[in-house]
């Protein structure tokens, strides 16, 4: 095993291919000069697999190691950024307007980058790494239909790992949980039905405005008063859209929101709960609703036994002290989750240090993190697969 001072001779060319990434961002599965660049560095590690076009920009490259046959795991990182004007006034910034890694993708896709080029030279490990290259996280689609296309059962991968930067968290440290360690996501679109008329005659309708606003606060009960207290949801409305005028009371207002759970019972009581809520407040005030429900993506489950890979990698790479193994879940979601459903496997934080948030327009990469997150991928390799 190594420490991470094993990997900062990386850093650097790690950290250009970042930038590079980071002044050229792509959207969902529009991947194309991303996962062209990808290709190419890879095919420059000697690495002589590397399969393109899953899931449209998806690439699954495999490493067979020295230490004879074995099973198959695999790493791996997201490529897509965010529709987002960039702020963070780096030399590095997007060039392309409105679009910007905002959420680090471009330094998962470094970090797994620069463990394919170290694992490619060593090959210290019996079996294969398969290393994931993922379009389409932000729509929480692109794993999903990996899995789907088959990688899991074509490459043979046994156990699958994920890695995500966390702003906020040091440098230098991890965090992992066992089971939940991120929500499952949920969408809602509700109408709310009434009759319109002139602002000035109030009487004279059935306002779906202070209808609709009677539901945003009713909803918030079935977090307060309906779930218990130590179980975890939240209800969010985020799309309010009513009369575009002063002095217009519309007949309709439509809203939507999401909904984040970590347990799948709970996922089935928001869903029915949230259209009776709404309903019976409507048809207290002679209005109606319309209600569509989607299940957006499933709860990020860690299993024991890859936790326990995972957290002894991150030991070998930092030391235990900079290892919280017991972190609590958060409310965000992943499409990872996909994968994990599909094969067994566990999902890091890695500390970003203190920089904006993710999804902010002034967010930035940290690059001092690079040699962490390679350390722990070559790390997690040589633990899972030992000659």
């Amino acid at each position: 095993m190594h420490s991470v001072e094993a990997f900062r001779h990386l850093q650097l060319e790690a950290a250009e291919w970042r930038r590079y990434l980071h002044e050229n961002p792509e959207l969902d599965y529009r991947l194309h000069n991303t996962a062209s660049f990808v290709a190419d560095k890879l095919s420059s590690f000697g690495i002589s697999y590397i399969e393109t076009g899953i899931a449209i920009t998806g690439i699954v490259a495999l490493i067979h190691g020295k230490g004879g046959e074995g099973r198959t795991i695999g790493l791996r990182a997201d490529m897509d950024a965010l529709p987002i004007i960039e702020a963070s006034n780096r030399p590095w910034s997007s060039k392309i307007p409105g679009k910007m890694h905002a959420c680090g993708h471009d330094g998962h896709t470094a970090m797994l980058l620069g463990a394919a080029k170290y694992l490619a030279n060593s090959r210290n490990f019996k079996g294969a790494v398969a290393l994931i290259f993922q379009p389409a996280e932000e729509d929480g689609l692109g794993s999903q239909r990996m899995v789907q296309e088959g990688i899991m059962d074509r490459f043979g991968i046994s156990k699958v790992f994920g890695m995500h930067n966390a702003p906020g968290m040091e440098v230098g440290k991890f965090g992992i949980c066992d089971g939940p360690i991120l929500a499952a996501l949920d969408e809602f679109d509700l109408v709310v039905k009434g009759r319109g008329g002139h602002a000035a005659k109030p009487q004279e309708t059935i306002d779906p405005v202070v209808i609709a606003a009677q539901i945003v606060l009713g909803l918030q009960t079935l977090v307060s008063r309906n779930t218990n207290p130590i179980e975890a949801l939240v209800i969010s409305i985020t799309k309010f859209n009513a009369a575009q005028a002063y002095n217009i009371i519309p007949d309709h207002v439509e809203m939507a929101g999401c909904v984040r759970t970590l347990a799948p019972e709970l996922r089935d009581f928001v869903e029915t709960q949230i259209l009776a809520c709404a309903r019976g407040i409507a048809r207290g005030f002679g209005a109606d609703v319309e209600f569509k429900y989607c299940r957006s993506g499933p709860v990020t489950f860690n299993h024991t036994e890859e936790t326990n890979m995972a957290i002894n990698a991150a030991r070998n790479t930092v030391g235990p002290a900079c290892v919280d193994d017991k972190i609590k879940p958060r409310m965000g979601s992943e499409d990872f989750a996909y994968m994990l459903e599909a094969r067994p496997g566990a999902f890091i934080f890695i500390g970003n240090g203190s920089t904006a948030s993710l999804h902010h327009p002034a967010y930035d990469f940290n690059d001092e993190a690079l040699p962490y997150g390679i350390g722990y991928w070559v790390n997690l390799v040589e633990t899972a697969l030992a000659a």
